[in-house]
């Protein structure tokens, strides 16, 4: 059955091609979540406070990958001790955050969440919260890294 998940871990362009190739991912979308403003703009997001996060709409197989590997992947691909940064990037906007859509992608997430703690040297900040409405990035913004290798 075809199941979505939503993940901020810094530059969405990174977290995506992290993702798009795990067997089972049927797509992946860039976009922005968790925000105060309706339909944002990589502009907006960038400089004005819509609050929004960057983030990975992952839709996948849950017979060939399971919700579980996908937080597994989650926690390796970004620093999730960091508050509101990750590499270079800073803001708000590329905070760690799951965004759940039911309660067993909540438990998952939160229990991964506890057991993931002592692999790392500081605090885990990741939010994790009920998903918001995803709103697709730019066109420009989606497989950004897979464009720029051709």
């Amino acid at each position: 059955m075809i199941q979505k998940a939503l993940f901020g871990a810094g530059c969405f362009w990174g977290v995506e091609e992290n993702f798009r190739t795990l067997k089972g991912v049927q797509n992946t979308e860039v976009g922005y979540s968790g925000g105060n403003t309706k339909n944002p703009t990589y502009e907006s997001v960038c400089y004005q406070n819509t609050d929004h996060a960057e983030v990975l709409q992952v839709k996948f197989d849950d017979e060939v990958i399971s919700y579980e590997a996908l937080v597994e992947e989650f926690w390796k691909c970004h620093d999730p001790t960091t508050m509101d940064k990750q590499g270079p990037d800073l803001g708000r906007q590329y905070r760690s955050v799951i965004y759940y859509f039911n309660d067993h992608q909540k438990i998952i997430a939160e229990n991964s969440k506890e057991k993931h703690q002592n692999a790392f040297n500081g605090q885990i900040v990741t939010e994790i919260s009920e998903a918001d409405t995803f709103y697709k990035a730019e066109e420009y913004h989606q497989q950004y890294v897979l464009k720029s290798k051709s």
